[in-house]
């Protein structure tokens, strides 16, 4: 049975915005030769379900996820392609409780002590904090680890966060892993430059296990 903890085991997860479909397989093979087999692939493109598609046909042991999942009537989709997880920037209760019934962990948003109390109220034990650098930053986070590290409360910051600030947030204790988008951003898609993409990603990786 799949869990959160495969999906973060190497601390880092990419955020990727796929604008066209036929980037996806080359992105996926990018990736996995830089380091890393998971990915979160955000549901901002019009091409983003038949992207998710063709990386579970190409790479079936690929861990992937769906960002910005913020509608119920997306997540039968989701489960028909067998995404491993979910990642939302706010807390719906609605698309929990279909992701719950679907049987696909999600990772909702939250940046206040009220939101994290509230998630942990339904049964959250993975919050994305969100978006990381514009609430406040690694110091943000570990100051609201305080109250509720003891809680085995764990956190995925995700919004802003480069090369230079990834050791900040993963120093803290209760940082799961992090999201990145910087070394999958999307003018390397745009360029085709998969080895450029395989290149930071080997750095990153490297960097987050050093």
């Amino acid at each position: 049975m799949f869990t959160l903890s495969t999906a973060t085991a190497q601390r880092l997860i990419p955020v990727a915005v796929i604008d066209k479909t036929e980037d996806a397989v080359p992105l996926a093979a990018a990736l996995q030769a830089g380091g890393l087999n998971v990915i979160e692939v955000t549901l901002r493109s019009a091409c983003a379900i038949d992207a998710i598609a063709a990386i579970r046909r190409q790479f079936p042991d690929f861990i992937v996820g769906a960002g910005t999942v913020i509608d119920v009537e997306v997540v039968a989709k989701l489960r028909d392609l067998g995404v491993h997880f979910a990642v939302s920037p706010g807390l719906n209760p609605l698309v929990l409780e279909a992701t719950q019934a679907a049987g696909i962990p999600l990772v909702p948003g939250a940046i206040t002590p009220t939101e994290i109390e509230r998630a942990r109220s339904l049964g959250v034990q993975t919050i994305k904090f969100f978006p990381a650098e514009a609430a406040g930053g690694s110091a943000m986070l570990k100051a609201l680890t305080g109250p509720y590290g003891h809680t085995g409360i764990q956190f995925i910051p995700t919004g802003g966060i480069d090369a230079a600030k990834l050791k900040d947030y993963l120093n803290i204790p209760a940082v799961a892993a992090v999201g990145g988008s910087w070394f999958v951003d999307k003018k390397w898609l745009k360029a085709g430059d998969f080895a450029k993409i395989t290149a930071l990603t080997a750095e990153a990786v490297a960097l987050a296990h050093s």
